[in-house]
């Protein structure tokens, strides 16, 4: 009698409440969402974990229910996958930005200067994709890493992806002869997107957001995050 007392106290406990979440790998501003979005349901007392899949493969499973959604994507990922919900608050920025040779002579200065010029970008990357849609000469690969080779090499022109992405491969690969461009081609917000199975979810998260935003908590944390992840990069260089 009293091992089903202790059983069914047990069972009689709440579960625990988990996520498993999907982000886009080998981006620094993804890892740097994994850092800051962690942070923010553990504020909420939630346990979320994050697997990093290619970009493809991470909206197919956000957008079936295999994954509880994705950690972070621009704004028109929404309208693409409407089986997921939008946190309304964004957490996070990027920029669009061209990377090019030095002394290519190659001048980008809007989308439409691209046109001309044999790029490369991450495959499944939202933002890029876009700004790229209908252009001749795309190639997508699966890495930043691979994307700064190429064109330190002249196997391509322009290497597309975030601003801060870029920088730190170029550093990490010890790349000199690759640059960005003087101005970013765009700049997005950053929006965390559940499953319209856990809907529930939307409004407490995003107040979280708001009120780390609101006590400046999210800054320091940002900071802190790409101090981190820029950090680890630069000691897997070594």
């Amino acid at each position: 009698m009293k091992y089903l007392f202790v059983l069914l106290l047990i069972m009689s406990k709440p579960h625990a409440q988990e996520y498993h979440f999907a982000s886009i790998n080998y981006l620094i501003e993804q890892e740097i969402g994994r850092v800051i979005l962690s942070e923010v349901y553990n504020e909420l007392g939630i346990k979320i974990t994050i697997s990093p899949l290619p970009g493809k493969r991470a909206q197919h499973e956000a957008r079936t229910g295999l994954k509880d959604g994705e950690i972070m994507r621009i704004y028109s990922y929404g309208k693409e996958t409407p089986s997921t919900i939008r946190v309304p608050t964004p957490y996070y920025y990027l920029e669009t930005m061209a990377f090019v040779r030095i002394n290519s002579n190659i001048d980008i200065k809007t989308p439409k200067d691209l046109n001309q010029y044999r790029i490369v970008k991450v495959r499944g990357v939202k933002h890029t994709q876009n700004i790229t849609k209908g252009m001749p000469h795309v190639t997508d690969m699966n890495s930043t890493k691979q994307l700064m080779r190429l064109v330190s090499a002249g196997l391509a022109d322009v290497a597309l992806t975030n601003t801060l992405d870029g920088l730190v491969m170029l550093e990490q690969l010890n790349i000199t002869n690759v640059i960005p461009s003087p101005q970013s081609l765009d700049r997005q917000s950053l929006y965390h997107y559940v499953h319209q199975s856990l809907a529930h979810l939307v409004p407490e998260v995003d107040q979280k957001i708001i009120e780390m935003k609101q006590s400046g908590k999210l800054d320091a944390l940002i900071l802190k995050a790409e101090n981190q992840i820029i950090r680890n990069y630069g000691s897997d260089a070594k």
